[in-house]
């Protein structure tokens, strides 16, 4: 499956971040936390630099926790310029340690204007990230008031936007910049497993196909509990059709439907039916 999604208005937010850089002291970059590496944009490392960033790992509640502080030691041991942290921007946890985690990044810069006699302003962050990752629902969660537009649709920020957040914050919004192109065609599936990308323009059979090739390898007691099967066929495809079978989706003749055993895989995952899954894991 190729998936090649780039609106016009991510190429212009990607022109536009590179121009405001010059403002920024510090980036937010949210990922996925249940898919922390896929979703990560691999443009961002080129547009911010090396300004120091924090690396949120947002919608924790939906990820499993023993791999998310797995990709936390991960990430935190990447360098001193980058620190990482789980929040769930939807119920705010984990938001307060956004704030002190800057200023400590921030602390020599800001030591440096003081001994200049200038004093500090507000911290100036540009958050970034992928289409549908809760870039909106944070800001909206830091400012406790409804700035940005939020929703369940990846794209739904398509301008850039400054927000303060009291008088010591003061944010960059922007639309997510997904690549032009995923090279690697696994990370487009996980994405589109998420619903990172629109379900309109992938084929969300092989999605859902690819979702139980990883389920029944690393969570098989998920699908055991979820789908009352008694065991996990080692052929995808017989474990489609079990499921397929399992609720009823079966079509005039005895064929499975296909269709609606998809819907129904993408749905259970997407709505923690199947419990709380991390798609891929940190490389040692």
């Amino acid at each position: 499956m190729t998936i090649q999604w780039f609106p016009g208005h991510m190429a212009k937010a990607r022109r536009e971040v590179t121009e405001k850089l010059k403002l920024i002291d510090i980036v937010y970059e949210l990922v996925d936390a249940r898919l922390p590496l896929s979703s990560r944009n691999p443009m961002i490392d080129e547009i911010v630099a090396n300004k120091p960033r924090i690396i949120l790992l947002n919608k924790a509640d939906m990820a499993d926790t023993e791999k998310t502080n797995r990709w936390l030691d991960y990430f935190n041991s990447q360098n001193n310029n980058t620190k990482a942290i789980a929040i769930d921007a939807h119920q705010g946890k984990g938001l307060t340690k956004i704030h002190s985690l800057s200023k400590e990044l921030l602390k020599e810069k800001w030591d440096r204007m003081i001994a200049k006699g200038i004093r500090p302003r507000a911290i100036r962050a540009l958050i970034v990230g992928i289409p549908n990752v809760g870039k909106s629902t944070l800001i909206n969660r830091l400012a406790k008031k409804n700035i940005a537009k939020t929703g369940d649709r990846p794209g739904v920020t398509k301008a850039q936007q400054w927000v303060k957040v009291g008088k010591e914050l003061e944010l960059l919004d922007t639309p997510g910049i997904l690549w032009p192109k995923f090279e690697d065609q696994e990370v487009g599936l996980r994405l589109a497993t998420t619903g990172a990308i629109k379900d309109t323009i992938i084929n969300l059979q092989e999605v859902a196909v690819y979702a139980l090739r990883y389920l029944s390898e690393y969570y098989p007691s998920r699908l055991h509990e979820r789908y009352g099967l008694e065991e996990i066929p080692e052929d995808v495809v017989e474990l489609f059709d079990a499921i397929g079978k399992k609720r009823g989706c079966i079509m005039s003749g005895g064929y499975i439907d296909y269709d609606k055993t998809t819907e129904i895989i993408i749905r259970d995952i997407r709505t923690l039916k199947l419990g709380k899954i991390t798609f891929e894991i940190p490389t040692e």
